[in-house]
């Protein structure tokens, strides 16, 4: 097995802390790291002069992350595919539960399906990629309107009437504005026939690496299948499915 170079592990562990710090002192990085100072210094004189930390102007003993890690960033962003790695999650989140797996995006006041994996049921959801919804109907649709700021749900609600689905659907703007503060809140959304009244269906949210929500993940099945122990289930499967598909686009979860 190959050995792992320690110098290699602390340069980097250096570079993480600025994952949720702008700048740090060298004194900052020996106290958050255990590390003893005389590594520390020679470990940022070496990352300095390659560049991947700089010296704040006036304060030779502060640093920031340097030019070469946004280039690194900005060349692994734009590799990466959101739809092939959903395939991927939604075929693992789909055998977990054998029911529907769809991730989708907001286009104006609809939502486009990405990704569906089926489930292997005899009686199934009926829906297609490519398929567009009004957002405000459907689990996925209002998790992603929840993400949106004041603007751009104002944008989104004037585009015309809610019109609705099912009689279960929400037409009126201030209930659905209520109704999405208290998703903002959980952070899963439901659709309990309000897109279909034969179907039920949970969803969370994808973000990408600044944490904005780029995409929504749901588990949906029909209603005959929705037993007391179901919305749970599906719950934590769609945030674990949501939050792996998150970290794959770039997403940091925690700090250090």
């Amino acid at each position: 097995m190959a050995r792992v170079v320690p110098a290699v592990i602390r340069a980097l562990d250096i570079l993480e802390l600025f994952l949720d710090r702008a700048e740090l002192s060298a004194r900052e990085v020996t106290e958050r790291l255990g590390l003893p100072r005389t590594t520390v210094h020679e470990l940022l004189v070496t990352l300095v002069e390659r560049a991947y930390l700089i010296a704040v102007p006036g304060q030779p003993v502060r640093y920031r992350l340097g030019m070469p890690l946004f280039q690194l960033g900005s060349a692994f962003a734009g590799r990466l595919d959101l739809v092939r790695e959903a395939r991927s999650i939604a075929r693992d989140v789909a055998a977990a539960c054998d029911e529907a797996v769809h991730v989708a995006v907001l286009d104006g006041a609809d939502v486009v399906y990405l990704v569906k994996v089926d489930s292997t049921h005899p009686v199934r959801m009926v829906s297609a990629v490519g398929r567009r919804l009004p957002a405000h109907c459907t689990a996925v649709g209002k998790i992603l309107l929840a993400g949106l700021d004041r603007a751009g749900l104002d944008a989104v609600l004037a585009k015309g009437p809610l019109a609705g689905m099912t009689p279960a659907s929400i037409t009126d703007p201030n209930l659905l504005r209520a109704h999405l503060e208290q998703v903002r809140g959980e952070g899963v959304a439901a659709d309990l026939g309000e897109s279909d009244t034969a179907m039920r269906c949970v969803a969370a949210a994808v973000r990408d690496h600044s944490g904005a929500i780029i995409a929504a993940m749901s588990v949906s099945a029909p209603a005959i299948r929705w037993t007391p122990d179901a919305p749970e289930k599906w719950t934590d499967l769609v945030r674990e499915g949501a939050s792996a598909l998150s970290a794959c686009m770039g997403h940091r979860t925690a700090s250090r």
